[in-house]
């Protein structure tokens, strides 16, 4: 048998999920036949594979030993890869809203190179707000993500409960997010409507002007905040997000984002030196959250990113 207790972020965990993460390759069905012959247990009582766990709750399995993690000798801890310093520009006890300067990865990948989690979990375990060794089935994690090239705002949840209802939030359209960026040319102010086509195999979408089977409709609001001979810089307001929204709608327009290697102007890109594209995520406003979420205290606010370097990337370009 073994025991465990939830903790905080196992609060509202279904328990067949639970049972599944602190468990090695147990079969489903022998799963389920725990449950029928009450070998799963919450709080002493028989378990059923829908119990919500609740923050102390003390779970029993009366399953084989086989079916659970070795606890091998431990081995040489590796030297951990070195992050850079997280800066947060909203913080509480749920969660964080982190910078991301442009080029630094979000999640890891094959090259190795640092990450924005794995620099927010560093940041964490620094201010004992996480421990990986004590978590059963959580780690610190983004709620959305940007490409390498762009900078801006990211959200970072601290516990599961957070992490569900960030998404929620984002999945139900709760939350708009406002972006900067330097244009070729200075795109028609207003609200532009059309449908995107995306095309899986190169990751890269086309947008046309009439709906279609397959298309997706996009709707974008420009504001051209300054303009000054070959550039501009504007303000891009998301009403719907797509794949690449952004970058294809305003190319499409016929001023596309500056440094847009997919979708944008080669000569002009080639003149300026620029290989990534001059975008910012730079405000998150969240509409009317409900109260059955934990993150409702949100409702109405807006987190801004101040001085973002973009607008220092205008005025070199507009200065030279």
């Amino acid at each position: 048998m073994k025991s465990f207790t939830a903790g905080p972020n196992e609060n509202d965990v279904r328990l067949s999920r639970f049972v599944e993460e602190v468990t090695h390759q147990l079969p489903r069905s022998m799963m389920y036949k725990a449950f029928r012959n009450k070998r799963i247990k919450v709080n002493g009582k028989r378990g059923e594979p829908d119990t919500r766990l609740r923050t102390g709750d003390v779970i029993e399995l009366y399953i084989n030993d086989e079916f659970f993690p070795a606890h091998p000798s431990t081995p040489k801890p590796k030297a951990p890869r070195k992050q850079p310093p997280v800066t947060i520009i909203y913080e509480d006890e749920n969660f964080a809203v982190l910078y991301k300067p442009a080029h630094l990865l979000c999640h890891s990948d094959r090259t190795g190179d640092p990450n924005l989690v794995d620099a927010f979990s560093a940041y964490l375990q620094a201010k004992g707000e996480y421990d990986p060794h004590a978590e059963k089935r959580f780690a610190p994690a983004l709620c959305n993500r940007l490409d390498r090239g762009t900078e801006g705002l990211v959200l970072a949840a601290k516990s599961y409960t957070a992490l569900r209802d960030l998404n929620a939030i984002i999945r139900d359209d709760m939350m708009k997010k406002e972006y900067l960026t330097i244009t070729v040319g200075a795109p028609t102010a207003g609200r532009h409507i059309a449908w995107l086509q995306h095309n899986e195999t190169n990751n890269k979408v086309r947008i046309h002007a009439r709906a279609g089977d397959g298309y997706k409709q996009i709707i974008t609001d420009v504001t051209v905040i300054r303009q000054s001979g070959p550039f501009a810089l504007c303000r891009i307001g998301l009403i719907t997000g797509r794949t690449h929204q952004i970058r294809a709608h305003l190319a499409y327009l016929g001023h596309p984002v500056l440094g847009d290697i997919k979708y944008g102007n080669r000569k002009m890109n080639e003149r300026t030196g620029l290989k990534t594209q001059a975008l910012c995520a730079q405000r998150l406003r969240f509409g009317r959250i409900p109260e059955e979420n934990s993150l409702h205290y949100l409702s109405g606010r807006a987190i801004k990113l101040d001085n973002p370097e973009i607008v220092k990337q205008f005025d070199r370009l507009i200065s030279e």
